[in-house]
């Protein structure tokens, strides 16, 4: 919560704002992530493994295949739909974040830029936003189970602030084409992550 709360603040400041698309995101995200938060200690991790390990493989592939998706916006729905569009990624995301977590950004980022048609920059920005509240939304119902590990969270906290900040920075410095190059290496890492999970 702590790095995508200080990576959000920074977008918000600097990089473009879609204030619209905002509302709706978070409004939807944090309702996916409170329902899913609430169904996670009824669903084994385990089951989710191999979806997003086929899902991430995916996800990395289309956007090799598109070299220009993401550098320029270009929106494919407009209005009502758009809204709905957005409201739909909010709550499929967010229910992912509170029931699992690893990954909730990169899914957010690739179905701003390949389904809504933002820029990377853009979605990255409207992504770090809405997983803050997905985060602060499923510890909220985490706390009222009993859940968190408070000392290991708050120093791994303080240390995300930092890397969310940095991240921020330099991504609103270099723009659309090296968020799209930090996006893959990420993908990359989250696919050999999962497949050990998986296969080791």
């Amino acid at each position: 919560m702590w790095g995508t709360s200080i990576a959000a603040v920074t977008y918000a400041r600097k990089a473009p704002r879609r204030p619209r698309a905002t509302g709706v995101l978070v409004l939807s995200a944090g309702a996916g992530s409170a329902l899913g938060a609430a169904l996670a200690s009824f669903v084994p991790p385990g089951l989710f493994t191999p979806l997003v390990l086929v899902l991430v493989v995916l996800i990395g592939v289309v956007t090799v295949a598109k070299p220009q998706m993401g550098l320029l916006e270009r929106h494919r729905v407009r209005d009502v739909s758009f809204g709905a569009l957005l409201a739909g990624t909010g709550v499929g995301v967010g229910i992912w974040d509170g029931v699992f977590g690893p990954g909730t950004g990169t899914l957010f980022v690739f179905a701003l830029v390949g389904l809504a048609g933002y820029q990377f920059l853009t979605a990255t920005g409207l992504a770090r936003i809405a997983n803050a509240v997905t985060n602060l939304a499923a510890l909220a119902v985490f706390t009222l189970q009993g859940a968190p590990l408070w000392t290991l969270g708050l120093m791994m906290g303080a240390l995300n602030l930092l890397g969310g900040w940095l991240g921020a920075r330099t991504a609103i410095a270099r723009g659309s084409a090296f968020v799209r190059v930090v996006f893959l290496v990420v993908v990359g890492g989250l696919a050999l992550r999962l497949a050990w999970d998986l296969f080791a």
